[in-house]
C-alpha cells in the first residue's frame, strides 16, 4: 500500500510542478497614458527565499504593445523578479509569486529627470555602415541632429549639395523620407530641407543600387530615415534662424506631435523670407564663316531673388487595429511672393579686344506658385510577418510668371517686351505592395503601380511697340502633356552562412503624348522596358568582405524640358525646351571590398544611353546663346573610391573618402562629332567632435574637394566646399543654440568653360553661398518623444520644373 501511495503522491507532485501559467500586465506613465516599447524582463529565482539583487536565472524579455500591455506565457510556478525600464523613467522592479495565471496591477513608471538628462547629453559619434547596395550614415543622438536636414545631407558621405541640386558625386539623386519620395522641385526641396530641423533623423541611406520596389527612374537614392514613435503624449518645438550672406535671410518653424494608442498626428510649418544674390561674368567668342573669332561678348550679370515661402506638412496615422493602419500625408508649398531680377551689361569687342558697342538688359519677373500633394495609405500586417499596403496619391501644382524685359542697345533700336507664362500640373498615382517573409533568412516582395500626369502650359509674348502691346505670335505657344506609366516588380533576398544575395526586376510601360495646339505638333512615345537589379556579397571574415551589384534604371525628361517654349532672358540669351527628348537609360556596375573594419575600396562603371543635359549652344550667325536640353549620344562614368571611417578618440570621429573617376561624353551636332573626357577627383574629410565633460558642445567640420570635371560638354573647374557647425545645449537640454559658417575659404564658386567645334564660352559664377547662420530651437512637452515625420511618395512630382 505504501508504494502505491508514494507513487500517487509522486505523480501528483510532478503534475503540480509541470503546470505552466501566464502573466499579463500594463504599463502607464504618471498621466495614466499607456507606454509602448517599454522593456519588460522576468527571471525565476534559483533558491528560496530570495532577495531582489541576486539568485535569479537568465531573464526572459518582451516589450509593451501600443496600448501598454505585455504578457509572458509558459511560466512555471515559483518566485520571479519582474522589472520595467524605459528611457527617461525610473526602473520599476518587484518580486512576485506565480501559482496560477496572474494579471499584475497596473505598473506606473515615474519620470527620472537625471536619467533623461544623462541620455540626452550623451552625444554619440556618427557611424557609417556599408552594404553591397548602400551606405548608411547613422546620426541619431549626434550633434548633426541639432542643425537642419540640409546640413545633415551636406555632411553625408558621397552627397554634394549645390545651388539647385542634390547629387551623389556627379549624378542627380532622388530624395526619399522614410521610403517615400519627396514631391517637390529641386529648388523647393532644398528650401524645405533647409527649414526642416534634423532632431528626428535616425540615419541617411545613400543607395547606389535601389531594389526593384523603387521606381525605375529613381537612379541613385538618398533615403532619410526618421526615428520611430516610442511614447504616447504631446511634443512640440519652435525654431528660428538668421542667415547673413550678401543679404540677410530669415526662417521660422514650428513642429507639433501627438500620439496615443489610436493615432499619430504630426504637423509642421515653416516660413522663409530671403534675398539671394548671384553674380556672373560671361564671355562668348562668336566666329565668322572661316572659323576665326569675329566678336567677343563680355557680360556682367547680377541676379537677385526675393521670396517669401510657406511650407506645411501633415502626417496622420489611425490604427484601425493592432495590425492595420490608415495614414494621410499632405505636403503644401505656397510662394505668394517671388521677385526675380536680372541686370545685364554686355560689351562687344572685336578679335583684337577693340570696343565695338554695348547693350544693357533689365529683366524683372514676378512669380507665384502653389504645390499641394496628398497621400492616402492603408497598410495591414498578417501572421508570420507578411504585409499588404495600398496607396493613392494626388498632386496639384500651379506656377505663373509675369516677366518684363527692357534692352537698351547702343547702336541698334531698343527693345521692350513682356511674357506671361503659366503651368498647371496634376498627378494621380495608385499602387499596391505585398511583402512576404519566406523564412528567417529570406523574403519576397511584389507590387504594381499606375500613374497619370497631365500638364497644361502656355506662354504669351507681348512686344512693346510705341507704347502698345503687340502679340509676338512666333514666340507665343501652348503645350499639353499627358503621360501614363504602368509598373510591376518582384524582389527576392536571401542570407545564408556568409553569403547575402538580392535579386529583383521591374517592368514599366510608358505612354507619352505631348501636343502643341499653336504649332499643331505632336510628340508621342510608347515603350516597354525591363529594369533588373542584383546584389551579392560574401564575408570571408569579420575583417574582410567582397560585394558586387548591378542596376538598370531610367531618367525621363522633365515636363518643362519637353515643352517647346522659348523663354527670353534677353534678346540674345534664351532657354528653350525640346519636345524630341528621349529618356535616358543607365547601366550601373559596382564591385567593392570592406576590410580591417575601417576601410572600403570600390570600383564602378556607369553607361548612360542618351544622357539628358541642358547645354549652351551659340549661334554664330545670329549671336544668340540658347540653353537647350539634349540627349547626348554617349556618356560613360567610371572610377575608384577609397574610404576610411575611424574614431581616433572617444570624442572624435573622422571620415575620409577620395574618388578618382573619368567621364567621357560624345555627341554629334550636324557634321560635327564631339568627344570629350576628363579625369577628376572628389574627396571629403569630415570631423565630428563632442566637447566638454557632458558632451553638450558639439562641432562638425567638413571639407569637400570637387576637382575639375566634365558636365554636359562643359568643363567645371576645381572648387573647395567648407562648412563648420557648432551646437550647444542649454536650458537643461530643452534648448539648442547653433552656429554654422559656410565657405570659410571662399573657394566654393567655380568657373565653367565650353570649347569644342565652333563653341567657345567661359563663365564664372559667384553664388551667394558664403554665409554665417545663427539658430535657436526650443523643445517643450514630452521631449522624450521621437517622431515618424515623413514626406509623400509620388516620384513623378520631382520632374516638375519651373518654366525658367
Amino acid at each position: 500500500m505504501k508504494p502505491l501511495i508514494s507513487a500517487v503522491l509522486l505523480m501528483f507532485s510532478f503534475f503540480a510542478f509541470s503546470q505552466e501559467f501566464t502573466l499579463t500586465g500594463k504599463v502607464v506613465d504618471e498621466q495614466e497614458q499607456p507606454l509602448s516599447y517599454v522593456n519588460i524582463l522576468i527571471a525565476k529565482s534559483v533558491v528560496e527565499p530570495i532577495e531582489i539583487s541576486s539568485g535569479f536565472r537568465q531573464p526572459k524579455g518582451t516589450a509593451t504593445n501600443d496600448d501598454g500591455t505585455f504578457s509572458f506565457g509558459n511560466l512555471e510556478p515559483g518566485t520571479y523578479k519582474i522589472s520595467a525600464s524605459f528611457i527617461g523613467y525610473k526602473t520599476y522592479s518587484e518580486i512576485i509569486k506565480i501559482e496560477e495565471n496572474k494579471n499584475l496591477p497596473t505598473i506606473l513608471l515615474k519620470e527620472d529627470s537625471e536619467a533623461l538628462d544623462t541620455v540626452t547629453i550623451t552625444a554619440k559619434r556618427p557611424t557609417i555602415t556599408r552594404k553591397p547596395d548602400r551606405l548608411t550614415f547613422n546620426i541619431e543622438n549626434t550633434a548633426l541632429t541639432e542643425g537642419s536636414t540640409l546640413q545633415v545631407l551636406k555632411s553625408t558621405p558621397g552627397v554634394i549639395v549645390s545651388e539647385g541640386s542634390i547629387n551623389i558625386k556627379s549624378s542627380p539623386a532622388t530624395v526619399f523620407i522614410n521610403n517615400r519620395r519627396v514631391q517637390l522641385t529641386s529648388d523647393e526641396l532644398i528650401q524645405l530641407l533647409e527649414s526642416a530641423p534634423a532632431n528626428s533623423i535616425k540615419s541617411v541611406d545613400v543607395i547606389t543600387n535601389p531594389p526593384a520596389s523603387y521606381d525605375a527612374d529613381s537612379g541613385s537614392v538618398i533615403n532619410i530615415i526618421m526615428s520611430k514613435n516610442l511614447v504616447t503624449g504631446y511634443r512640440g518645438s519652435v525654431a528660428t534662424n538668421y542667415t547673413q550672406g550678401v543679404f540677410p535671410r530669415y526662417n521660422g518653424a514650428t513642429s507639433h506631435y501627438f500620439k496615443n494608442n489610436k493615432i499619430n498626428l504630426n504637423v509642421n510649418y515653416s516660413y522663409t523670407k530671403q534675398k539671394i544674390n548671384r553674380e556672373e561674368e560671361n564671355s562668348i567668342d562668336y566666329f565668322d564663316t572661316t572659323g576665326n573669332i569675329d566678336q567677343i561678348w563680355d557680360s556682367d550679370i547680377d541676379r537677385n531673388t526675393k521670396s517669401e515661402t510657406h511650407n506645411a506638412n501633415l502626417n496622420f496615422d489611425y490604427y484601425l487595429s493592432k495590425k492595420t493602419t490608415l495614414s494621410i500625408t499632405s505636403t503644401a508649398l505656397f510662394t505668394p511672393y517671388f521677385k526675380y531680377r536680372i541686370s545685364n551689361n554686355t560689351d562687344i569687342n572685336n578679335a583684337n579686344s577693340a570696343f565695338l558697342e554695348n547693350f544693357t538688359a533689365n529683366n524683372l519677373s514676378r512669380d507665384d506658385k502653389f504645390n499641394l500633394g496628398t497621400d492616402l495609405n492603408l497598410r495591414t500586417e498578417f501572421d508570420r510577418g507578411s504585409s499588404l499596403s495600398f496607396n493613392a496619391h494626388y498632386t496639384t501644382y500651379t506656377y505663373n510668371r509675369d516677366q518684363n524685359v527692357f534692352q537698351d542697345n547702343q547702336n541698334n533700336p531698343d527693345s521692350e517686351f513682356k511674357t506671361i507664362a503659366n503651368q498647371d500640373t496634376e498627378i494621380y498615382t495608385a499602387k499596391a505592395d505585398y511583402s512576404l517573409p519566406i523564412s528567417e533568412s529570406s523574403s519576397f516582395d511584389t507590387g504594381v503601380k499606375l500613374s497619370n500626369i497631365k500638364t497644361e502650359s502656355d506662354i504669351t509674348r507681348l512686344d512693346i511697340i510705341n507704347g502698345s502691346e503687340v502679340i509676338n505670335t512666333a514666340n507665343s505657344n501652348a503645350f499639353d502633356y499627358d503621360e501614363n506609366i504602368f509598373g510591376a516588380y518582384v524582389n527576392y533576398s536571401k542570407s545564408w552562412d556568409k553569403w547575402d544575395i538580392a535579386l529583383g526586376v521591374r517592368a514599366e510601360q510608358t505612354d507619352v503624348d505631348g501636343f502643341s495646339p499653336t504649332l499643331n505638333q505632336t510628340n508621342t512615345q510608347d515603350y516597354f522596358e525591363w529594369f533588373p537589379n542584383a546584389s551579392i556579397s560574401h564575408n570571408f571574415s569579420d575583417n574582410f568582405s567582397l560585394y558586387g551589384n548591378y542596376k538598370r534604371s531610367i531618367t525621363r525628361p522633365s515636363y518643362a524640358n519637353l515643352n517647346p517654349f522659348t523663354f527670353f532672358i534677353n534678346e540674345n540669351t534664351t532657354v528653350e525646351g525640346n519636345p524630341a527628348l528621349q529618356p535616358t537609360f543607365q547601366d550601373h556596375f559596382v564591385v567593392g571590398t570592406n576590410f580591417l573594419e575601417h576601410f572600403t575600396i570600390e570600383a564602378y562603371y556607369i553607361n548612360y544611353d542618351g544622357a539628358i543635359n541642358e547645354i549652351p549652344r551659340q549661334d554664330n550667325t545670329t549671336n544668340i546663346l540658347a540653353y537647350t536640353p539634349v540627349n547626348l549620344d554617349k556618356t560613360i562614368d567610371f572610377g575608384f573610391d577609397f574610404a576610411l571611417d575611424v574614431n581616433p578618440t572617444d570624442k572624435w570621429n573622422l571620415y575620409f573618402v577620395t574618388s578618382f573617376y573619368n567621364i567621357t561624353e560624345e555627341n554629334g551636332f550636324g557634321t560635327d562629332k564631339i568627344e570629350l573626357d576628363q579625369w577628376s577627383n572628389y574627396s571629403v574629410l569630415a570631423n565630428n567632435l563632442s566637447l566638454l565633460e557632458d558632451n553638450s558642445l558639439n562641432v562638425n567640420f567638413t571639407l569637400t574637394w570637387v576637382g575639375k570635371n566634365l558636365q554636359g560638354l562643359q568643363v567645371v573647374e576645381d572648387r573647395l566646399v567648407s562648412e563648420l557647425s557648432v551646437t550647444k545645449s542649454i536650458f537643461k537640454k530643452q534648448g539648442t543654440l547653433s552656429l554654422s559658417i559656410e565657405d570659410m575659404f571662399n573657394e566654393q564658386d567655380y568657373r565653367i568653360s565650353t570649347r569644342y567645334s565652333n563653341q567657345s564660352s567661359r563663365q564664372f559664377t559667384n553664388w551667394d553661398n558664403r554665409f554665417v547662420r545663427l539658430g535657436f530651437r526650443y523643445k517643450f512637452g514630452n521631449t522624450k518623444l521621437n517622431t515618424n515625420e515623413r514626406a509623400t511618395n509620388a516620384e513623378e512630382r520631382d520632374r516638375i520644373k519651373d518654366l525658367q
